[in-house]
């Protein structure tokens, strides 16, 4: 699914940069939508404000969502996605730097397919981003839409 987009949601700069660092280095040719904070990532997905020319049936293959974001955090993003029978099931990956087992619970409750720690070594986080990526994007079945 070469062409399939994905939405990474993520405020800090320098783990945006690793992000797409890591994904660049890991092959994936996939189109990377960046926001900087969850109400930006909902109007975004739902198509409003300064999204309102993108195509609705264009919804993202995988979402990156981190758990902690400006004006709205990344497990009630996840609750309103799962809330709307238009995004419920696309699969979101929380990316959390914390060890906060809390963190990784609220994740999980708030719907998340996956959760995943970024280590602070950037090998082995480009090695989590390949397996994830190889998972997600070429391993996984998404449903019909």
């Amino acid at each position: 699914m070469e062409n399939a987009t994905v939405l990474l949601v993520e405020d800090n700069a320098d783990e945006e940069i690793l992000t797409l660092r890591a994904l660049k280095m890991s092959n994936i040719k996939n189109t990377v939508t960046v926001v900087h904070d969850g109400v930006d990532a909902l109007d975004f997905l739902f198509c409003r404000k300064a999204y309102t020319d993108r195509d609705p049936q264009d919804v993202p293959r995988l979402i990156l969502l981190a758990s902690k974001l400006p004006k709205m955090d990344g497990p009630e993003v996840l609750r309103r996605l799962r809330a709307d029978p238009r995004t419920q099931l696309l699969p979101v990956v929380i990316l959390s730097s914390s060890k906060e087992e809390k963190e990784l619970i609220e994740g999980y409750k708030s719907g998340a397919n996956s959760c995943l720690r970024i280590p602070v070594d950037f090998t082995q986080y480009l090695e989590y981003i390949r397996q994830l990526s190889l998972y997600w994007l070429i391993l996984n079945e998404v449903p019909p839409k």
